[in-house]
């Protein structure tokens, strides 16, 4: 019987030489390949997680199940109960194993338990709330370290600049990145780019993209805790950890209408506010966004997303060229039609697809093989994108790309610890500041 890492290679191989897809360079992230000699280096790849909650604990299983010749060997986490739940869990799952080698020295608290962390393995997951993306990244990749990030990767301007420099620094020295914006390792969207970009649909001209839900988890402040625990707990509603839900969530979409265009937004202008989600454990983010992005080569997309329940659902994207349309949806389904509405192409996942599992499976591989992925510089400009829409609906005016990337306005101190001021804070009745379109400044 294989071991799954010689089925990953043997597959991978296979993939190479009977795909016309990937010989266009349209089904995998590129990849330098150098060392053919030594292609598959069987050194058991030490591996830490850094952020341990749901999401951390799901992609560090991914890794976990990606590779036979690996293991765990350090957590991080500002909170020790989170930590010690996400090793619990992740003990029981692999108790048949030894692929949880985290000895309690090696489970390390508070802000700058990362850097413990990170120093003790090959590869680093890095799962926390996006606003310290950056730091945690730059300490990363400067340490020699392979990266798995969750996306967005930062929750503002500086903070992406800093993810761009990073993502040239990893590059020179032949690390691989993989961002989770798992849509592009996902079948159905590569096969419909790879239609599009045989001229199925002609040009893309317009566009809408989609993320409209009932919303997320809330955490309610219990009387114990400081203003910084409190937020920290509650990160999703705070724009210094998350960046409002336009960035932490509505990226995936945004993200499918610059990869499928091939460009990013040189403007944005919009609008946005809370009429439901309003109470005093929501923060000061918005529960609704509508933006409309302008891109380089003319096309318009309009971009929507909103958290509020019993309203409809609809998480997905549509686009228009000048020869039929396309729409997809992170379901592992795609459908193209022509002008007339015929349906072209019918576009699905293989069975057991699991783009979450991918992602994984390829950073492995290319680590494997001393290959070379490196997905920080359009998960750091995707994120942009998604701060642009952020920046034009809080302030009601169009913002272009240029003034956007270039701000300097600050939401994630460079270094925190547990006696900082939280950097937003309520006022007398418990309530924060919201965002007033017209007189809120986003530069």
């Amino acid at each position: 019987m294989k071991t799954k890492n010689e089925a990953i290679k043997e597959s991978r191989r296979g993939f190479v030489k009977n795909s016309a897809l990937l010989s266009a360079g349209l089904i995998l992230p590129a990849m330098e390949m150098e060392g053919m000699a030594n292609i598959f280096n069987e050194r058991k790849l030490k591996i830490a997680l850094v952020g341990c909650g749901g999401r951390g604990s799901g992609a560090v299983n991914q890794a976990l199940q990606a590779d036979d010749n690996v293991e765990l060997v350090a957590m991080a986490d500002a909170f020790e109960d989170r930590l010690n739940s996400s090793f619990n869990n992740l003990s029981e799952a692999y108790k048949d194993t030894k692929k949880i080698n985290v000895k309690e020295k090696h489970k390390f608290y508070g802000f700058d338990a990362y850097k413990k962390a990170i120093d003790l393995a090959d590869v680093v997951i890095l799962a926390t709330p996006p606003g310290f993306r950056p730091y945690h990244f730059a300490y990363a990749i400067e340490n020699d370290k392979h990266v798995f990030m969750e996306k967005p990767v930062a929750t503002d301007a500086p903070g992406v600049r800093k993810v761009l420099e990073i993502a040239q620094l990893a590059k020179q020295k032949k690390l691989n990145v993989v961002v989770g914006l798992q849509r592009r390792y996902q079948e159905n969207y590569i096969k419909t780019l790879a239609s599009i970009q045989a001229g199925s649909i002609g040009k893309i001209i317009s566009g809408q993209v989609y993320w409209n839900s009932a919303g997320v988890w809330v955490r309610k402040r219990l009387p114990e805790q400081t203003e910084l625990e409190y937020q920290m707990r509650n990160w999703y509603y705070f724009n210094w950890l998350c960046g409002d839900h336009i960035l932490e969530q509505h990226i995936h979409n945004i993200d499918v209408a610059n990869w499928f265009i091939g460009e990013y937004p040189i403007s944005a202008q919009g609008m946005g506010g809370r009429l439901v989600r309003n109470g005093k454990d929501h923060g000061e983010i918005f529960d609704h966004h509508f933006v409309e992005f302008k891109y380089p080569g003319g096309a318009v997309i309009s971009s929507q997303c909103r958290h509020q329940p019993n309203t409809m659902n609809k998480v997905g994207e549509v686009f228009q060229g000048t020869n039929g349309t396309v729409e997809t949806n992170d379901a592992g389904v795609a459908k193209i039609f022509d002008l007339s509405k015929k349906v072209l192409h019918n576009i699905s996942n293989s069975e057991g697809h699991n783009p979450y599992q991918e992602e994984h499976n390829r950073l492995f591989a290319s680590i494997r093989e001393k290959g070379v992925i490196n997905n920080a510089e359009y998960g750091a400009k995707s994120t942009m994108s998604a701060i642009l829409g952020r920046m034009a609906t809080y302030s009601g005016k169009v913002v272009t790309w240029d003034d956007a990337m270039n701000s300097e306005l600050k939401l994630m101190p460079e270094e925190m610890n547990w006696d900082s001021q939280s950097p937003t804070l309520p006022d007398a009745n418990g309530r924060y500041a919201v965002p007033i379109p017209g007189k809120t400044v986003v530069i």
